[in-house]
């Protein structure tokens, strides 16, 4: 069996991983679409490195878009496998995938007005939102916590990965030349204090492990909970400084955890009197489908749902779904705040926001999670002082912050923790992926310290 990475290779974006059997099968984990990755974004999105109509079938660990956004085009070039998943994956999939490609639209749209002035060729979407619909025929449906036989050389088996709801740490039997390898691929690895969703599970022994490395160079701040580091915020950029908060989110995950957090802080009485919208038609939605799956909340949260039937809503949240809506956020002055996808502010309704909001000292703009350096969040964050948005150039006169303790991703410790589960004398090979190069490599030295495992970077198998 060979292994070919083919995203998440020493960047977090693109998860892309093809086996090829010695009978010359071929099976892909995830089918990622590249972001935040300046000029090149496009081309990297565009080249397969490998044939789709080649592959057998897609396994999927979960919905965030740079693990699945490429599937409608992976269908449209080809592919007629199927595509495994959680049932929750498969719902958060129909939705993100939608919205995608309605964003490649009009982003589509928006440039080739000004190729046209320039004379220049036009410019077509990766897919559109009918290649979206007719990708999800594809999807299959697989419970955790079950072997089932995708056909005589695979079985599959999920374990809740703790990363969002459906997320799926996958491990494989892999039948080849009379013998049966064991394969676990991560997916992305949740954390085991998250304050909505059940730790990532126990699996069993495998002999090959890829593993995600976004934060395993890092600890997660524990020092500050989340509601207090958002009340400190709202209080500084809207009743100190009576500007707008803009904090860009990713739709699944990161949204149900800010509104959760409000929520907490409205149950104490210490949430401020304002407007907060949530302007992402795609967040609402998966607000939606997220509540739809309360089996896969933590304890806590079950005990929540005893008196608050809603943990994602308190008074004064508004959802804004229609464009007219966005654009008239535009005239309000506040102080309130805004909500909106995506989380590295690189596409979608908040790079608008931004836009309009960024050169004014009063307005702050708040991140939550991890943002690519080459993304408009990861410029932002760098301390940049001017910024290119749809081709014009602007000041950052906007406060610029972060909240560090809300990351989905584990951080080393726990990475670390999720391999507890296995003897390292039975793991062959170790890959590492889904992180920056220089972590990858301290997330490596951290595994060799501890003497337990054989760290590869890719490779045959």
């Amino acid at each position: 069996m060979k292994i070919a990475f083919h995203g998440a290779a020493q960047t977090v974006t693109g998860s892309k991983h093809l086996l090829t059997l010695a009978n010359g099968k071929k099976y892909l984990l995830d089918c990622g679409m590249f972001q935040g990755m300046g000029k090149d974004t496009d081309s990297l999105n565009r080249n397969w490195g490998f044939e789709p109509r080649e592959v057998e079938h897609l396994i999927l660990s979960h919905a965030h878009i740079d693990h699945s956004g490429l599937i409608p085009k992976f269908v449209k070039d080809g592919f007629d496998g199927k595509v495994f998943c959680t049932p929750a994956t498969k719902d958060l999939a129909g939705a993100l995938l939608d919205d995608s490609a309605g964003i490649q639209e009009n982003e589509a749209k928006y440039e080739n007005k000004r190729r046209a002035q320039e004379g220049l060729p036009y410019v077509k979407p990766l897919y559109d939102s009918q290649d979206a619909l007719a990708a999800m025929d594809h999807f299959v449906e697989v419970e955790y916590d079950a072997w089932f036989t995708i056909d005589e050389n695979i079985e599959v088996k999920y374990t809740d990965a703790g990363h969002i709801i459906g997320s799926a740490a996958v491990h494989l039997r892999i039948h080849e030349n009379g013998k049966v390898k064991r394969l676990t691929f991560s997916g992305d690895v949740g954390r085991y204090r998250d304050v909505i969703l059940k730790s990532p599970a126990e699996f069993d022994q495998a002999e090959i492990i890829i593993i995600e490395s976004t934060y395993g160079d890092k600890l997660h701040d524990h020092s500050q909970t989340t509601p207090d580091q958002l009340l400190q915020w709202i209080e500084k950029a809207c009743l100190q400084k009576k500007g707008k908060l803009i904090i860009p989110a990713f739709s699944v995950g990161r949204t149900q955890e800010i509104l959760y957090a409000l929520n907490q802080l409205e149950i104490e009485n210490r949430l401020p009197s304002l407007d907060y919208f949530v302007d992402s038609p795609l967040s609402v939605d998966a607000t939606e489908i997220v509540k739809r799956y309360p089996q896969y909340f933590n304890k806590q949260i079950q005990k929540i749902l005893l008196s608050d039937k809603d943990p994602f809503g308190f008074k004064g949240l508004k959802f804004v779904k229609t464009v007219d809506e966005s654009k008239m956020l535009n005239y309000r002055n506040g102080p309130l705040v805004i909500i909106s996808a995506s989380g590295m502010a690189d596409a979608g309704r908040v790079k608008h926001h931004i836009s309009n909001n960024i050169e004014s000292s009063r307005n702050t703009i708040l991140f939550t999670g991890y943002c690519e350096p080459h993304s408009l969040g990861g410029k932002l964050m760098d301390g940049r002082k001017e910024v290119n948005i749809y081709g014009i150039l602007h000041e950052v006169n906007a406060e610029i912050g972060s909240v560090r303790s809300m990351s989905a991703h584990g951080d080393y410790d726990d990475l670390c923790q999720f391999l507890a589960c296995q003897n390292p004398k039975e793991v062959a090979q170790l890959f590492v992926v889904h992180g920056e190069y220089e972590v990858q490599q301290e997330f490596k030295k951290r595994l060799l310290k501890k003497r337990i495992y054989r760290c590869c970077n890719s490779g045959n198998a």
